[in-house]
């Protein structure tokens, strides 16, 4: 049988083909007019894509390079912080902070949960600089309160930032922004943007700006103050990753032919892919007699109990050899014990409906469970025709 490999993971994401294209096409150096007219234009559609009015860096980094930045521009040594963790990226939060010196606070729950807004409002304090958090837990498939998070912390005083790790937020979540007062936000190239690794990208309010004035921890590299800099005369600092800043323009393209040239309509069409094709998952998943892993899944990725007495590891490895399908294992303590299909960037229909479909000969092949061949896409299909018999009573309404 002829196999075509597919990453079903929460990044890397399929890429995009025109992004592809540009980005082998693109020679151009780093320091030309060439160069500088798509890093200007990029940087402007950026702020459209994440949907905000302030400055905007892209920087050759993995997301974690911006974390660590949001850390090392916004603390001093001894600066007292609130991490918001349930899963292995709230814990690099954690890590980060300590390694800057901070005095860490945590809220902390079990994997796959998320917490309460008492429980953040309870660990607050006027000496609270920052308060750090994840969109969505990648490592558990959880969502976490952002809104009711931004308007707590707001609550707290100008005294207190609010970051938000959006990597696998962006392109999956519906934010506002500014209107919610989020000071950082975080995204990553290998994500909604269906491009490969090596770009960070992040959002900076002028409250965090003027933070960095006072802030007496070491930065270098992820100086965003000198970025910002360079970027307002359409240069980068160091030397940028010049062909990925051409898929990134292919993207953003795309986005806005999404939104028929619009890129926050483009931005708001690709979050409702994401949380249809999230929806059909769950659906079809559930249909099948399997348990979901979060209680609050997001649309970025599913995350699935493995069936009771089996290693995650053999599902994954079933879809990779039989199918050529790449679906993630958990991460940490939680491999073995659960596998993630994402659903962020560039993933449509038919890559939903085929997942599940699927999923149930993996099933078959490594459990001794009846399965009912055509029970989780069916399931899936009747979302998926709910979902377009709104679309055509809401066009009928206007």
């Amino acid at each position: 049988m002829l196999l075509k490999n597919r990453l079903f993971t929460p990044g890397p994401t399929p890429l995009l083909p025109a992004a592809q294209n540009a980005m082998a096409a693109f020679t151009a150096h780093h320091r030309t007019a060439d160069f500088k007219a798509l890093f200007t234009r990029v940087l402007a559609d950026m702020k459209d894509f994440i949907g905000t009015q302030n400055d905007v860096l892209v920087i050759a980094s993995s997301g974690t390079g911006a974390m660590e930045g949001s850390v090392s521009n916004l603390t001093s040594p001894g600066d007292r912080v609130l991490v918001l963790t349930a899963g292995k990226f709230g814990e690099r939060w954690r890590d980060l902070a300590k390694a800057y010196g901070c005095q860490v606070d945590l809220v902390e729950k079990p994997y796959g949960n998320t917490f309460s807004l008492d429980e953040v409002r309870a660990k607050l304090t006027p000496e609270t600089k920052a308060v750090y958090v994840q969109a969505t837990e990648s490592s558990t498939g959880a969502r976490h309160d952002v809104e009711g998070i931004a308007k707590l912390v707001r609550k707290n005083g100008d005294n207190t930032l609010l970051v938000v790790d959006a990597i696998t937020g962006l392109g999956t979540t519906h934010f506002d922004v500014d209107g919610w007062g989020i000071d950082v936000i975080i995204g990553g190239s290998q994500k909604a943007l269906m491009i490969p690794p090596g770009l960070a990208y992040v959002a900076v309010s002028e409250r965090a700006w003027k933070r960095m004035e006072s802030t007496k921890n070491p930065r270098y590299y992820f100086d965003f103050r000198k970025e910002r800099k360079s970027a307002a005369k359409g240069e980068t600092a160091f030397t940028p990753a010049t062909s990925l800043f051409a898929a990134l323009g292919a993207a953003l393209d795309f986005v806005r032919q999404m939104g028929n040239g619009d890129i926050a309509a483009g931005r708001k069409a690709l979050v409702d892919n994401a949380e249809l094709a999230a929806e059909m998952t769950r659906a079809g998943v559930t249909a099948l007699g399997l348990k979901l892993y979060s209680s609050a899944p997001s649309a970025a990725l599913t995350a699935i109990n493995a069936p009771a007495g089996l290693d995650s590891g053999e599902i994954v490895k079933e879809f990779r050899e039989s199918y050529s399908a790449v679906v993630a294992n958990g991460q940490g303590d939680m491999k073995g014990k659960l596998f993630r299909i994402a659903h962020i960037g560039y993933y449509d229909y038919l890559d939903t409906v085929g997942i599940l479909a699927a999923l149930e000969q993996v099933l078959t092949a490594v459990t001794d469970q009846k399965v009912e061949f055509g029970s989780a896409v069916r399931a899936a299909q009747q979302v998926f025709a709910q979902s377009r018999s709104r679309e055509v009573a809401e066009v009928a309404g206007r």
